[in-house]
């Protein structure tokens, strides 16, 4: 039954006659290709595509003057005077004190003045203080709007919100014929 003398079998991890399962077969590595053109590094992620004609007034910068243009404008910093250009939006932290006229405008921070726009959207963290003047206005619950608000005329024909109505002309002087004679008081 025990036998001493018996040599170990080696094809057994611990001589109980238990197979040891074979090593597995160690992949060679293939040869890469060689190329004649070094690897290039992958170029960095960039940020979305944004429109060339956007300008942004960023946080923590104040601007005292009036803006106008035929392009976009991101105010999250602080404006101080009139805005006119196709598209406002207004960041949480921004804030306006002026008139605003554009096509599109959104609010998610404070306006202090006149909005005149064709499509105007305040958002729940707004606060807007003056008249709105606009053919869609659109106010998400949680803003604040204190002012009055005037739908304009859709169907006018040639109207561009973004142009100033053209002052009246100055009458001419009345001409009179007729002479007219201070007499002192008596």
């Amino acid at each position: 039954m025990f036998n001493k003398n018996k040599p170990l079998d080696n094809s057994t991890s611990s001589g109980l006659g238990i197979p040891t399962p074979p090593e597995p077969a160690k992949p060679t590595p293939a040869a890469a290709p060689i190329s004649a053109a070094p690897a290039r590094a992958p170029e960095p992620a960039r940020p979305a595509a944004r429109s060339s004609s956007l300008s942004t007034l960023s946080a923590g910068v104040k601007y005292e003057g009036n803006i106008s243009g035929a392009g976009e404008l991101q105010v999250d910093g602080s404006l101080k005077g009139d805005i006119r250009v196709v598209r406002v939006v207004i960041g949480e932290g921004g804030a306006v004190e002026g008139t605003v006229h554009a096509d599109i405008l959104e609010v998610r921070g404070r306006v202090s003045g006149a909005i005149v726009a064709k499509q105007v959207k305040l958002f729940a963290t707004s606060r807007v203080e003056g008249d709105i003047t606009q053919e869609q206005l659109s106010i998400e619950q949680g803003a604040w709007f204190q002012g009055r608000c005037t739908q304009a005329k859709r169907d006018t024909p040639g109207a561009n919100m973004l142009e100033s109505p053209t002052p009246a002309e100055k009458p001419a002087p009345a001409k009179t014929d007729a002479k007219v004679e201070a007499k002192p008081a008596a």
